[in-house]
């Protein structure tokens, strides 16, 4: 504990606010208390598959301007699974031992990694076949990993989703409209619901609750009926429609994109109701907005910890945040599962006690 290393750090997964005010903690941590080096790792597990390895040394005051930006200034990725990498002559390749032969070319001791369960279960396999020293740090703006009960960006997507509605509440008095907006939301609804309580919206969709067009034509039309011209609906990207489709962006060689529940429902809501529909497509602003105080103090709170586990030779663990303190749990119980919105929980029932239609 406490002896001369060199540690290195990469974001990887989709980008958020609050990734540079990790590293931010990580490198003050490392460096003020244990004299440590940290580099970071350019755009994820690719930084460590190009030779040589792509990687700058970070410091405290490189670090302190990027306290409030958005982003990660290493660079990140969602696509090329190392262990299926894909190639220019369409096959794909494994090159997971390329990445444990970057990790010891860098000199490392030990690799913090930055990402959702997705990030962590292919870095979890990579340090597991070449016994590298990892520690995982949750971020993801979805709020899905089940053994946190916060993860880095989501409070600040919330808070963009929340603004969002409140813009939306004047222009949708102002003309009788009905005013949709679409927020991220994978495979969970959280942000959907937080920001919907804390937004005023009068209809909250998301994928864990089912809904039918009639119910939301009924709460459209009772509004109506109390003198009120105007309602909100948010709804998660994931909803599917009322036949149970899901709705698809586009398809791209790493999946399909969700995206279109919006417009679905604005063109289903048009022949049905007296009233105009607007959408709104939040998309990757969630992502890109400075990261607010919980973000900042949470991403504080785990790059710490993440350092005082390598300090402790505590690996294969990720930092997580439950009952208003930090704890440590193995990686494999992190990626398990994931924590969908509960729909009997505390805020599905504060939204239904305020009069916001959930659906069934």
């Amino acid at each position: 504990m406490g002896e001369l290393r060199r540690i290195g750090i990469l974001t990887s997964g989709g980008d958020c606010a609050g990734l540079n005010a990790v590293i931010r903690a990580v490198v003050h941590s490392a460096v003020n208390t244990y004299g440590w080096e940290v580099l970071g790792i350019r755009q994820a597990t690719q930084g460590l598959m190009t030779r040589p390895p792509e990687a700058l040394v970070l410091t405290p005051d490189r670090l302190d301007p990027y306290l409030t930006a958005g982003g990660t200034i290493l660079g990140t990725t969602n696509k090329g699974n190392p262990f299926a990498f894909p190639m220019p002559d369409g096959t794909v390749c494994d090159r997971s031992n390329e990445i444990i032969e970057g990790y010891h070319a860098l000199g490392l001791d030990a690799l913090i990694g930055i990402g959702g369960d997705g990030s962590l279960a292919i870095l979890r396999r990579i340090a597991q076949q070449g016994k590298l020293n990892l520690v995982g740090i949750p971020k993801t703006i979805d709020n899905d990993v089940a053994v946190t009960e916060m993860s880095i960006g989501f409070d600040t997507a919330v808070s963009v989703a929340t603004e969002a509605l409140d813009r939306l509440h004047f222009t949708a008095a102002s003309h009788s409209r009905v005013m949709i907006l679409e927020v991220m939301g994978r495979d969970a609804g959280h942000i959907a619901m937080c920001a919907g309580i804390a937004g005023g919206a009068d209809i909250i969709l998301i994928p864990e609750i089912p809904y039918t067009l009639d119910g939301i034509c009924q709460t459209i039309q009772q509004r109506q009926e109390q003198g009120k011209n105007y309602c909100l609906i948010i709804v998660a990207e994931a909803v599917r429609t009322e036949s149970g489709d899901s709705v698809i962006l586009a398809e791209t060689n790493e999946g399909c994109r969700l995206g279109g529940i919006g417009q679905y429902l604005s063109q289903q809501l048009c022949s049905r109701i007296n009233a105009e529909t607007r959408v709104t497509v939040l998309g990757h602003t969630q992502r890109g907005a400075a990261p607010t105080s919980v973000d900042r103090l949470l991403a504080a709170a785990f790059g710490v910890a993440a350092v005082e586990l390598i300090a402790h030779e505590k690996y294969d663990q990720v930092v997580t945040w439950q009952n208003r303190k930090i704890v440590s749990v193995p990686i494999a119980e992190a990626i398990a599962q994931y924590a969908a919105v509960n729909p009997a929980g505390t805020l599905a029932t504060t939204a239904r006690r305020m009069g916001i239609f959930l659906g069934s």
